[in-house]
C-alpha cells in the first residue's frame, strides 16, 4: 500500500515548468504543480475528474447571490424563474418547499444543472524528450444563475474554465452551444461562463431554468444535501449525503475559501455542479474532494453565501472573446510568481512580482516599477504569471486596463495602487 499521497491541482498539463522568472510579453508559461498534505491527494472536482486524455465534457457549476435594489426589471428563461435586472445582473432568491422525496428535487433542479466541456491545448513531453502541443478536453458542471438581455449566465469554478480555447455548454436536453467566459477569480475558484440566447433553440429555453439560492450561512452539520454534476464526462448525475463539516480550510496553492465537507459523492467532472438543501436550494458548488487510500467520502463545497458577492460582480462584467496573437496587448514586464508560501515566507502579497519592466512599454509608460506585486487585472484577482496572461488573451493592444498593484515601501510595508496601463504591442 502506498502511503505518500501527493496533492494534485486542476492543472491538465502533466508537464512541470520551474522557471524562475518568465518575460511576459514573449511567452507564456504554465503553473508548477503545487506540493500538497503528506497524507491526502486533493483532486479539483471538474478538472481533475475530467482531464481524460482526449474525451471528457467540461463542466461548471456555480451560482449564488443576492437581490440587489427594489425598482428592478424582470427578465426570465423561457417560462420559468425569473432573475431581477437592476444597474446590473443579480443572482434570484426564492423559496421553495421541502421535500423527503429527492427524486423531486432532482426534477426540479436538473434544468439548472449544465455540462461543459473544455477544448485547450497543452504542451507535453514528447517520446524523444522534446515539447510538443496536444489539444485535449476535460469535463465539468456548471449552474445556471441569471440572465442579461443577451445572455445566460452559468456559474462554475475557475479550474473548470481556465486555460480555454473554446467551450461548450450542454443543457439538460444535450442541446450543446459555444460560450465564452465572462471572469473568473482564481483565489475563490469561481467563473461566470456566458452563452448568447440568440444561441439557445426555443425549444431548449422553455426546458431551462435559473437554479434556486438558499442560505448556506444557516447550514447544520448533519444536514442532508443532494449533488449534482457531470460525473466522469458521462452526463449528469446524482448523489446524496450529508453536511460533515462546516467552515473547512484546505491548503491549496491560491485558494482562499472556507468549504463545507459532504459525505455526498463528489467525483471528477462533478467541479462547479450543484450542492442542494432539502428544499431543492443551492447551497453550494462542488469543487475539490480528497483521494487516498485510507480516506472515503470527504467532498467540498464553496459556500453559496460566501460566493455570492464575487458571483455578481463576474455577472456584471463584459464578455470578451480572445483576440488573435498579432493583435493582443502586453503589459511590458518580466514577472515572477508569489505564491502562498512565497508570501508568507517573505511577508509580501500573493500575485506577480515586478523582476523587471521593459523600457518604453506599457508599464514603464504608467509608472510602474520593479518590486510592486500585480495581484488585479481589470478587477480580476492575478496570483500567477499564467493567471496574467490568461486575460491579456482578451484586450488588444491599445486599450487602456487598471491594474492593481502593491507597492513596497522602506520598512518592508505595502500600498495598494490602482494604475492605468495602456498595452502595448509585442516587440
Amino acid at each position: 500500500m502506498d502511503n505518500q499521497y501527493n496533492y494534485y491541482e486542476p492543472d491538465r498539463d502533466e508537464s512541470d515548468t520551474h522557471e524562475e522568472e518568465s518575460i511576459f510579453d514573449e511567452r507564456p508559461r504554465k503553473k508548477p504543480r503545487k506540493k500538497l498534505p503528506k497524507f491526502v491527494k486533493i483532486f479539483g472536482i471538474a478538472l481533475a475528474a475530467g482531464i481524460l486524455a482526449g474525451a471528457g465534457f467540461a463542466g461548471t457549476n456555480f451560482l449564488v447571490g443576492k437581490l440587489l435594489g427594489t425598482n428592478s426589471k424582470q427578465v426570465s428563461i423561457g417560462n420559468q424563474q425569473s432573475v431581477s435586472e437592476s444597474s446590473g445582473v443579480t443572482l434570484n432568491k426564492s423559496s421553495s418547499t421541502v421535500t423527503s422525496d429527492i427524486s423531486e428535487i432532482v426534477d426540479a433542479s436538473m434544468p439548472s444543472v449544465v455540462s461543459i466541456t473544455n477544448m485547450s491545448v497543452q504542451e507535453v513531453m514528447s517520446f524523444f524528450g522534446g515539447v510538443q502541443q496536444q489539444e485535449s478536453q476535460s469535463c465539468g458542471s456548471g449552474i445556471i444563475v441569471g440572465q442579461n438581455d443577451t445572455e445566460l449566465l452559468i456559474a462554475t469554478n475557475n479550474h473548470v474554465v481556465e486555460g480555454a480555447n473554446t467551450l461548450t455548454v450542454s443543457f439538460v436536453d444535450e442541446e450543446s452551444v459555444e460560450a465564452n467566459i465572462k471572469g473568473t477569480d482564481a483565489s475563490k475558484d469561481l467563473a461566470i461562463v456566458a452563452v448568447p440566447l440568440s444561441e439557445i433553440p426555443e425549444e431548449t429555453a422553455d426546458k431551462i431554468k435559473i437554479i434556486t439560492l438558499g442560505d448556506s450561512s444557516k447550514l447544520q452539520v448533519g444536514e442532508p444535501v443532494i449533488a449534482i454534476g457531470n460525473a466522469l464526462g458521462y452526463g449528469q448525475s446524482v448523489t446524496s449525503g450529508i453536511v460533515s463539516a462546516l467552515n473547512r480550510d484546505l491548503e491549496m496553492e491560491g485558494f482562499d475559501s472556507k468549504l463545507i465537507q459532504t459525505d455526498a459523492a463528489i467525483n471528477p467532472g462533478n467541479s462547479g455542479g450543484a450542492l442542494l438543501n432539502a428544499n431543492g436550494e443551492l447551497i453550494g458548488i462542488n469543487t475539490v474532494k480528497v483521494n487516498a487510500n485510507a480516506v472515503e467520502g470527504m467532498g467540498y463545497a464553496i459556500p453559496i453565501s460566501d460566493a455570492s458577492e464575487v458571483i455578481t460582480a463576474l455577472m456584471n462584467r463584459e464578455t470578451r472573446t480572445k483576440v488573435d496573437e498579432k493583435d493582443r496587448g502586453y503589459i511590458g514586464i518580466k514577472g515572477v510568481d508569489v505564491t502562498s508560501d512565497s508570501a508568507e515566507m517573505y511577508n509580501m502579497p500573493v500575485g506577480v512580482y515586478i523582476s523587471e519592466v521593459i523600457k518604453k512599454g506599457g508599464a514603464d509608460k504608467a509608472g510602474l516599477s520593479k518590486g510592486s506585486i500585480i495581484t488585479k487585472f481589470d478587477g480580476t484577482t492575478i496570483d500567477s504569471m499564467s493567471s496574467l496572461q490568461e486575460q491579456l488573451q482578451y484586450y488588444r493592444a491599445g486599450e487602456e486596463v487598471e491594474i492593481t498593484v502593491q507597492v513596497p515601501d522602506n520598512t518592508g510595508e505595502y500600498t495598494e495602487q490602482n494604475v492605468k496601463v495602456t498595452l502595448g504591442k509585442e516587440s
